[in-house]
């Protein structure tokens, strides 16, 4: 039975016919239902592919989201652009539960799209010194809640080379503050500046890193 004021939308983001298998495949590894409400509640849209702009499917903002399959990185603004977050296999009621320990925190969620290269078993990412991959290096497969604890020397990761898999580079110590999802197969797993880690990047200052959980 309906509820009352409750709109459910429900759009399966399916391609042409004349998709193939391999495309189909890889589709059904990844799945999110997004509310309009806060709770689960309101106007829903279901995607297995990127959305650009939420907005164009008739919501003026997402309030609450579920992941059933695969990771995926949200934006706070349409183009996939601003500030990121990662949305990892799991439920989120309320925009706290994805913007977490920023830096500021925004309602704004506007676009999203799906983390294909992410492995979490097999995942290399290597940390400069300086930009363009310069100067003193350190390479890691393990989540580290605190660079320096582990031996970097500053508050500051110039370059970034993901050798494998995808990453999430948080701002401060204990995965909080700004988020930077790093991936393999985006800048061909680059990142010669902190202006190429996010749209929204103010700072190069990188203090905890850790794999994305598939």
């Amino acid at each position: 039975m309906a509820t009352s004021n409750t709109e459910e939308i429900i759009e399966r983001t399916v391609a042409a016919a004349t998709m193939n298998t391999q495309q189909m495949e890889q589709m059904g590894q990844f799945r999110i239902t997004v509310w309009e409400e806060e709770n689960f509640q309101g106007k829903r849209c279901e995607f297995m592919l990127e959305c650009q702009n939420i907005m164009e499917r008739g919501f003026r903002k997402i309030r609450s989201i579920k992941v059933e399959n695969g990771p995926w990185v949200g934006y706070e603004y349409p183009e996939f652009q601003g500030q990121q977050f990662i949305l990892e296999k799991g439920d989120y009621p309320r925009y706290e539960a994805w913007s977490g320990n920023s830096s500021y925190r925004t309602e704004h969620m506007l676009s999203f799209r799906p983390i294909k290269c992410a492995n979490h078993s097999d995942s290399k990412v290597t940390l400069y010194e300086c930009e363009d991959f310069q100067g003193r290096k350190f390479e890691m497969c393990d989540d580290y809640p605190s660079l320096q604890a582990m031996g970097w020397c500053n508050k500051e990761v110039p370059s970034i080379k993901i050798n494998s898999g995808a990453w999430v580079a948080y701002q401060f110590p204990g995965y909080r503050g700004y988020q930077y999802i790093l991936e393999r197969d985006r800048h061909q797993g680059e990142y010669r500046n902190y202006n190429e880690f996010s749209t929204q990047a103010h700072t190069n200052q990188v203090q905890s890193i850790r794999r994305v959980q598939h």
